[in-house]
């Protein structure tokens, strides 16, 4: 039973925090951000999220500006969600670098 709400509460916040970068990267060409799996803690009081940001060159510099700016994205978050959800869990952004990993295994079979 808890395993379903947390998974619930993880879609959720999945689905928000992408409409909140497909909006903020509206204005940056070229820069796609997208929210590739999010994990919350038992308590909801800590949510990871591991984004996939394409190029991969920009992604560090990406990276440092999004969790310089985690507290307005928390902001938003909780203004679209304050409906479904008590607390707002604090928010720690990580990459995601499994397709370049992916594509790293590729190129080493090719090989």
């Amino acid at each position: 039973m808890e395993s379903t709400r947390l998974s619930k509460i993880e879609r959720l916040l999945q689905k928000e925090l992408g409409g909140i970068f497909q909006r903020q990267t509206q204005a940056m060409h070229g820069v796609l951000v997208s929210v590739s799996v999010v994990r919350v803690s038992p308590d909801l009081s800590v949510a990871r999220a591991y984004l996939s940001i394409f190029p991969s060159e920009k992604a560090q510099d990406l990276l440092e500006n999004i969790r310089a700016n985690t507290k307005a994205i928390r902001y938003d978050l909780g203004q679209r969600i304050r409906q479904q959800v008590r607390k707002i869990p604090e928010l720690t952004f990580f990459i995601d670098d499994s397709l370049d990993y992916i594509e790293n295994i590729e190129n080493l079979l090719k090989k």
